[in-house]
């Protein structure tokens, strides 16, 4: 019975594949248009990334979508201020576009402690934006604490890299 079984199914699985078409089809598909360019709607252009997306935001904004905070702290310092107003800039000239800013913690203090912490520097972001005249409705905040470091490690440069608040493109 259960040769006579494998037997069926390997003649139906060569009669499957002898079913395939080998050659090349006579009429082949048309090659692919290139974009138009036309950014106003949201396109691609050869010389960047769509307009709106988070590869733009941070091309225009020259990579200022993160700003740090010295330990227990959720205070905008200067340089913090002008990357955030950069990012205002940016979000004045595209109204469409809504963000998250994203609170982190590095790995000391406890869980809880760290993800109140993160919601006090997103925060702190957030509100900076909104003095600065964008629309409090674009921008969402969420905390992630300690858990989504960007620097593994257990000293001074490492917790310095993870306190950090970063802006990312939702839409």
């Amino acid at each position: 019975m259960n040769r006579t079984f494998a037997s069926l199914s390997v003649m139906a699985g060569a009669l499957a594949l002898s079913a395939c078409k080998t050659t090349a089809p006579d009429v082949l598909p048309p090659d692919p248009v290139p974009s138009t360019g036309d950014t106003s709607t949201g396109g691609t252009t050869s010389q960047g990334p769509a307009v709106g997306s988070q590869a733009h935001f941070e091309q225009t904004i020259n990579g200022q979508n993160v700003i740090y905070f010295d330990t227990d702290r959720y205070n905008i310092d200067s340089a913090d201020a002008a990357a955030l107003q950069t990012q205002a800039q940016y979000l004045a000239r595209y109204p469409s576009v809504t963000i998250t800013v994203e609170g982190h913690a590095d790995e000391r203090g406890t869980r809880e402690y760290n993800l109140a912490l993160g919601e006090r520097r997103a925060n702190s972001a957030k509100n900076y934006l909104v003095s600065l005249g964008v629309d409090a409705g674009r921008i969402q905040t969420v905390s992630y604490g300690k858990e989504r470091p960007v620097a593994l490690g257990s000293d001074e440069a490492s917790w310095a890299r993870n306190r950090r608040a970063v802006s990312v493109v939702i839409n």
